[in-house]
């Protein structure tokens, strides 16, 4: 995976460029914008994070992070603002954000925050990483072994074939064979396995 990028969104060149210049010199890469939108035209996914400027013409702060929820842009969220109150604050926390730190602030307390956004981006990565490989599997299986994986899934106290026969009204000897093919295509050991294998999805 490529390094981490310091994204900064501030309408202020004063502020983007004093930024900037401390950042470079902890040794962060950082790519600045002067707009939402010139952030948004630009950005394509890649890891880090996003040093927000609350209060901005146009598009603010909250109205970015906004879209960004509704479109799946998983970047973490640090706010920085000289207007956002209380309320704006607890709005931007609800939605995600890392912190919320009002000018002035200690360039100490913004570098923890990046640190704690960096690991934070990983991890979701992470997690993306491993539901899209659980999808990719599970999109292998027949409609009938589907049927039997999620009934499994669903019911995982309740996974012997006999039961499962009869609530879907096939022979336990069907039940056999396709548990075996079940778990060969996802790549499982166990329906243990399968159990825990089904929480990818809504994690």
């Amino acid at each position: 995976m490529d390094s981490p990028t310091v994204f900064l969104v501030d309408d202020e060149e004063d502020v983007r460029s004093t930024l900037s210049r401390a950042l470079k010199k902890r040794g962060f890469s950082v790519v600045s914008f002067d707009s939402a939108r010139a952030f948004l035209d630009q950005y394509q996914n890649e890891h880090g994070c996003l040093v927000l400027d609350y209060g901005m013409p146009e598009i603010n702060g909250l109205e970015l992070q906004s879209l960004m929820n509704d479109t799946n842009l998983t970047l973490p969220i640090i706010f920085i603002s000289g207007h956002g109150g209380i309320p704006e604050s607890v709005q931007a926390m609800k939605a995600g954000a890392v912190d919320f730190l009002e000018k002035p602030f200690r360039q100490g307390d913004l570098v923890a925050c990046i640190q704690t956004a960096f690991a934070r981006d990983l991890d979701m990565r992470a997690a993306l990483s491993a539901q899209n490989d659980a999808k990719a599997r599970f999109d292998r299986l027949t409609s009938r072994e589907r049927e039997i994986a999620v009934f499994m899934m669903e019911n995982p106290s309740n996974t012997a074939s006999k039961e499962i026969g009869r609530a879907l009204d096939i022979s336990p000897r069907t039940v056999d064979h396709h548990r075996a093919r079940i778990l060969e295509k996802l790549e499982l050991g166990s329906v243990i396995e399968l159990v825990e294998f089904s929480k990818q999805f809504t994690a």
